[in-house]
């Protein structure tokens, strides 16, 4: 399983040569799913320049839910995993991305250097 990062996410409904070669076959050929994580993040980041969506619960009803892709909820072991982990992401909802990948046993697609540099997650780029 693959789970997106939210920049993967978007990048791969709106722009997708903005991914490289190596991401854009792994989401072709799946299987991939999402987190609430990234919805989550849209919404906070709603009306800012960093925005990676104008309008965060269309955007998401129209292209996750009727497109009927996975979603990770935020459960009890994901939050243990960030805990747990030995280095930690500046960005909270990298963090929750990272331990739910270890957690889930997925790669976690995502041009993020620091997450790519970390041991810990599977990553994939």
């Amino acid at each position: 399983m693959y789970l997106l990062d939210t920049h993967v996410l978007v990048w791969a409904l709106t722009r997708p040569e903005r991914l490289s070669q190596v991401a854009l076959q792994a989401i072709e050929n799946g299987p991939v799913a999402v987190s609430v994580a990234s919805f989550w993040e849209m919404v906070n980041k709603k009306g800012r320049a960093t925005a990676p969506v104008a309008e965060p619960g269309a955007w998401w009803r129209q292209h996750i839910i009727r497109r009927e892709i996975p979603v990770y909820a935020i459960r009890f072991e994901h939050v243990a995993q960030v805990e747990a982990m030995h280095w930690a992401h500046a960005d909270p909802y990298d963090r929750i991305l990272c331990a739910q990948a270890m957690v889930e046993g997925a790669t976690l697609v995502t041009a993020d250097k620091t997450i790519l540099s970390s041991a810990e997650v599977k990553t994939l780029w």
